[in-house]
């Protein structure tokens, strides 16, 4: 079971937890795509201040639940010779992975890793440290977590690394802080107006399993479609982000898929369990694209473990809650244009 965000610690990652950081990334990327461990401890042993773990503690010892790793680059965009080489004195920190253990994903700890990493950066920056800037790739759909740490998209990259496209993103790192005896100017009244309470309510999440009739109280019926009825939300209080507007998704029967970690029993997850592979279940339907959704992450492409009984042989990709991370609320075939969220792992605006 993944731990609260606030029980992580984040620290530099040692020799010994190089193969630990490694495994993570041989577990979460296609072989095409993961490092070698060779180049793990290259990275750890010539650019060890640049490698950062994410920790939990455990009264055994802390678990190294992700990290993230760099070398230094004077190259102002990210080349193949930049991610194989490094420069102590480059001004670019170029990332090679941030990555966070399957079973410990969608708790918004990649999020804060990033975080940690860019004030430690800056820190180091203000303190004389050569770097300017930070660079990395990625594929699209990881694109939404780089802007929330506050990376800008720079385009489609040259690199070339396994059969997906990358593109490139980047953050100025800011420099020294500006004087407290010097603050800057803003228009009168401008503090009191960002520390007022907003006056615009989160939408409130009604779960499925409060519906005295059913899917009957969630569908409407539309030109011999079975849809939505109300705006679908995330399910986890407090957030109410808007997932999909009202008559986008069809209610459909299939199989259900195994989309959460085998290490996930019942009871350990925010979410409800979903039947077992291979038995029939209620699921909404949105086609043709993401574009469909108001808001929603979409993860890396996984392989389905050898014994699910599922009616896809393709690997899928896992649906999330942009705003908190909350999943996996449903999946997505590889390549395909139908996404599938659990009607039960959803919530229904009041």
């Amino acid at each position: 079971m993944a731990l609260p965000t606030t029980e992580i610690v984040y620290d530099l990652v040692d020799t010994s937890r190089v193969s630990d950081a490694h495994a993570i990334e041989v577990a979460s990327f296609p072989p095409e795509e993961a490092g070698s461990l060779e180049k793990f401890q290259y990275r750890q042993q010539h650019a060890p201040e640049l490698f950062l773990g994410a920790y939990i503690p455990t009264p055994g010892g802390r678990i190294l639940a992700g990290y993230v790793c760099s070398t230094l680059s004077s190259s102002e965009h990210l080349t193949h010779e930049s991610m194989d080489e490094h420069e102590p004195s480059g001004t670019s920190v170029c990332i090679h992975a941030v990555c966070v253990a399957l079973i410990h994903r969608h708790r918004g700890i990649a999020l804060g890793l990033l975080k940690d990493y860019i004030s430690r950066l800056e820190k180091a920056r203000q303190n004389g440290a050569p770097y300017i800037r930070i660079l990395l790739i990625t594929h699209e759909n990881m694109r939404s977590l780089y802007e929330k740490a506050g990376f800008e998209w720079l385009g489609k990259s040259e690199v070339v690394h396994g059969p997906e496209p990358w593109y490139e993103m980047g953050k100025t790192l800011s420099t020294a802080p500006v004087p407290a005896s010097q603050p800057p100017s803003l228009p009168p009244g401008i503090w009191e107006a960002l520390q007022r309470s907003s006056s615009r309510k989160a939408p409130v999440a009604r779960l499925f399993a409060a519906f005295d009739n059913g899917v009957d109280d969630i569908t409407k019926k539309e030109d011999n479609l079975i849809t939505n009825k109300a705006d679908l939300l995330c399910p986890r209080g407090g957030c109410g982000s808007i997932i999909l507007k009202n008559g986008v998704a069809s209610l459909t029967e299939r199989n259900s898929v195994q989309i959460d970690p085998p290490t996930v029993h019942s009871g350990s997850s925010m979410l409800p369990s979903l039947p077992p592979p291979g038995s029939p279940m209620k699921w909404w339907k949105i086609t043709p694209n993401a574009m469909a959704f108001e808001n929603i992450e979409v993860s890396r492409a996984v392989t389905l473990p050898a014994h699910t009984i599922a009616d896809t042989k393709k690997r899928i990709k896992l649906l999330a809650c942009a705003e908190c991370e909350l999943g996996p609320l449903g999946w997505h075939e590889e390549g395909g244009t139908e996404f599938w969220l659990a009607i039960d792992r959803v919530g229904y605006r009041e």
